[in-house]
């Protein structure tokens, strides 16, 4: 390193002229001798071949951990009538708790379009509503996810939640708007124009002043009607339902209860049309039902007779139950019969009587064949005979032994179905 120094100007050399012309500078060096600097050392290109290779492999890990960390995300979108107070990147609550966020808002006509996304491990019912909802006055709005998932279908990506499932705060303008409204129409240049709420006021206030217990009371009793009615909620929402269904089918069946009450307006207008002979007829009716009434009175005794006759009929009837349920499987049978016998000709029933049965049926048999010249032998035909059932000793109703043919009386309570007289 190397430094000049100059004199300072007007300073003269000693021996030479005063004047600053002859003034000679003399340039003084003074030379400063450095250590010098280090070889630069050569880079090592391997080396930095390696650390940029491990900074690009940390790099791609930590972009693949954050990757993997992150849980799917379902989307969906939302109708809403407005959105004030509604951003992108505001939260997407369930029970309060943020579980996404508003990704885009787009103006659709009368009608805002809101997609909203939100982490997939908060399951929300397929029937879900969304609902703007603040928390205060001031405080940023949200968009509420409801109800809670208890199970079934849930909400997936590309799901639409239509303005009929969507709810949006009343705004406090509006209050503020209707409530001026309401002072206008009941201020002095509305209602009380005239005076007339001043008056309305003022004579409520002086009917109901000493009322307050009827009023308390009244209140309890409106309370307690309306805890009945919440107690038998069940009940009444069954009856609504039970209206329901009957309306339901009374609209199923138009046609029929259109028909039915076009057939009682005609029954109707016959009666009325008639009705000169319905006064007559009832008229009649109630002179017979006079004379029955004296019918009554003077036979008494008979028809308590007969009421019990009927008594003792029904009764055998029931005891005889089997017997009659036989007597009408046979009957047709019998019937049939009775017509095959019947002998158009002679008017006569064609039949073999032969009530007292006076000869063996085996042996008037056996000697039957006898006549032919064959050689029979009779034992078998008894051995046949023998196997056939026997003819009932007593009267299977009764029980009463049977008569001998020919004799005998009549009886004339059919079995003991009638009441014997004398």
């Amino acid at each position: 390193m190397v430094r000049q120094l100059h004199p300072e100007p007007g300073r003269t050399h000693t021996g030479g002229s005063t004047d600053g012309r002859d003034t000679m500078r003399i340039p003084m060096r003074l030379a400063l001798k450095l250590p010098k600097p280090p070889a630069k050392l050569a880079p090592n290109r391997r080396l930095v071949r390696r650390l940029a290779f491990a900074t690009v492999l940390v790099v791609a890990a930590a972009l693949a951990v954050v990757q993997l960390s992150e849980s799917p995300k379902v989307r969906v979108t939302a109708y809403f009538p407005r959105t004030v107070g509604i951003y992108p990147g505001s939260d997407v609550r369930v029970l309060g708790i943020p579980v996404g966020e508003v990704k885009k808002i787009t103006p659709q006509g009368d009608r805002v379009r809101v997609e909203l996304e939100y982490d997939a491990r908060y399951k929300v019912p397929e029937e879900a509503k969304a609902a703007i909802i603040n928390s205060s006055v001031v405080s940023d709005r949200y968009v509420q996810l409801l109800p809670v998932h208890r199970g079934g279908p849930v909400l997936k990506s590309g799901a639409v939640i239509p303005e009929e499932r969507t709810a949006v705060p009343v705004e406090l303008d509006r209050v503020f708007d209707s409530l001026r409204m309401t002072a206008d129409a009941l201020g002095p240049q509305g209602a009380n124009k005239d005076g007339s709420l001043s008056r309305l006021l003022a004579v409520g206030a002086d009917n109901l002043q000493g009322q307050g217990a009827q009023l308390h009371q009244t209140v309890e009793d409106l309370s307690q009607a309306v805890t009945t009615l919440s107690d038998g909620r069940q009940d009444l929402f069954g009856t609504v339902r039970n209206l329901q269904v009957f309306t339901a089918a009374l609209a199923a069946d138009d046609a029929d209860v259109r028909s039915f009450n076009d057939s009682l307006a005609k029954v109707a207008e016959q009666l009325a049309g008639e009705r000169q002979d319905l006064a007559a007829a009832i008229k009649h009716l109630a002179a017979a039902l006079a004379d029955v009434s004296e019918f009554v009175k003077q036979n008494k005794k008979d028809l308590t007779a007969d009421v019990k006759g009927l008594a003792n009929v029904t009764n055998v009837l029931v005891t005889q139950r089997a017997a009659l349920q036989e007597l009408l499987e046979v009957a047709p049978a019998g019937l049939s019969n009775l017509q095959n016998a019947y002998n158009p000709s002679s008017g006569t029933l064609d039949t073999r009587s032969n009530p007292e049965q006076l000869h063996d049926p085996a042996e008037l048999l056996c000697s039957l064949l006898k006549t032919t010249g064959e050689k029979t032998d009779c034992r078998d035909l008894k051995t046949l005979f023998d196997s056939l059932p026997k003819l009932p000793a007593a009267d299977p109703l009764t029980g009463a032994a049977l008569p001998v043919a020919g004799t005998g009386s009549m009886d004339k309570t059919l079995g003991g179905i009638l009441e014997a007289r004398t």
